[in-house]
């Protein structure tokens, strides 16, 4: 029987932390009429997250990748016209930089109340925000067909994305240092190759009847079928502070998937490699970014970023003019050209240190500059 063609709507979650424009220090305990104000403009598409100074956006499902950043651009806009009400800010960024997580409280739920009692003080380390897209793909075996395949270019997609690279004041030497903290927790990082959304389903309900997890949404991995929606959930990359680059990232996932179901339809397939390979190239990439080279496994050999994007955009090029969104992956040399935002948050510090600047005045200017790019509508 033919697989029907994924629709490959798209729909795009982001999590942003709260900051205090006085201190810009993060907002440890925000009043609950904050969140109640947003829901009142945004209703179920606003929620709370694990720390009470964060907050989660989630857009609907669309046809288009520019559907979808419009209606995220409308989003970040509300939250942070809500937020200054109450003299905070949002900011995208996947790490605060100088936040103290013993300083954070947890919201209160009982999901979170259990994460804590059940994960110890890693999950209580989890100040980080992250940014997650689903693309639809309704044949459940095409959707567990395509991530096996599709983790391949995971890494690439992380280092165009990057946004963490200060940790509670310190300078971590890397650009993804969210995943450093996430690691900590089980079942996460890149999947195993499955031959069947089947046997995925085995694997859950073992992990449910030995009592590990209560449903599929514990499991934390780079990328994964929801438990929600008919999608396949790309969860590897950082938040990125400038919508732009959400918008690349976002259509370049999308044209991945797309290339890999048309070589599908002419019996062609993505070569799958050995997991210890691809966790070489998702390391490379939270510690270099787009500044370093990520292992082209066919060739065996290190390739910079910049060969690495050419190559990718060349290799969609049909999908994304069917697609529309050849805009949006020229963007993707934007990126490489300028960097992500860890690269911009190390420019700002340093150049307000080399103009003798303390410290925590420097990274006050980080802040300011991550509240103000932000909110700033797309061009």
């Amino acid at each position: 029987m033919p697989i029907a063609e994924p629709s490959l709507t798209i729909g795009i979650e982001e999590e942003y932390f709260l900051v205090d424009l006085d201190s810009r220090d993060l907002a440890e305990n925000p009043p609950e009429a904050l969140l109640q104000c947003c829901h009142d403009r945004l209703a179920d598409q606003v929620s709370p997250e694990f720390m009470r100074s964060q907050i989660e956006v989630g857009t609907r499902p669309h046809n288009t990748i520019q559907e979808a950043i419009a209606e995220l651009a409308e989003m970040r806009a509300a939250i942070g016209e809500v937020a200054r009400e109450f003299n905070l800010a949002p900011i995208a960024a996947s790490s605060h930089p100088f936040g103290n997580y013993r300083q954070q409280l947890p919201t209160n739920r009982q999901r979170y109340e259990e994460l804590a009692v059940d994960l110890g003080t890693p999950v209580r380390r989890l100040q980080i925000c992250g940014c997650h897209v689903h693309a639809g793909i309704e044949d459940e075996d095409l959707r567990i067909d395509l991530m096996n395949q599709v983790s391949y270019f995971l890494p690439h997609l992380l280092a165009l994305s990057t946004s963490s690279p200060f940790w509670e004041g310190e300078d971590t030497g890397m650009n993804s240092y969210r995943l450093c903290v996430f690691d900590a927790l089980p079942r996460t990082g890149l999947p195993e190759i499955y031959e069947s959304y089947g046997e995925y389903q085995r694997l859950v309900a073992q992990m449910v009847s030995a009592g590990c997890i209560e449903d599929a949404t514990k499991i934390w991995w780079d990328i994964r079928p929801s438990d929600r929606y008919p999608t396949l959930e790309m969860r590897v990359t950082d938040v990125c502070t400038d919508l732009r680059d959400c918008a690349a990232i976002a259509a370049m996932y999308q044209a991945l998937l797309s290339m890999l179901y048309r070589l599908r339809m002419s019996n062609q397939r993505w070569r799958l490699y050995p997991r210890l390979m691809l966790q070489e190239n998702r390391w490379r990439a939270m510690r270099y970014g787009v500044n370093g080279e990520l292992i082209d496994l066919g060739l065996g050999k290190a390739i910079s970023m910049m060969e690495l994007v050419d190559e990718m955009i060349e290799l969609v090029h049909e999908d994304t003019e069917r697609l529309g969104t050849v805009n949006e992956i020229q963007h993707l040399k934007t990126i490489i050209k300028n960097g992500t935002s860890s690269d911009r948050q190390r420019r700002i510090y340093e150049l307000a240190i080399g103009n003798g600047k303390s410290k925590d005045n420097a990274f006050r200017d980080v802040v300011d500059h991550l509240v103000n790019e932000t909110t700033r509508q797309p061009s």
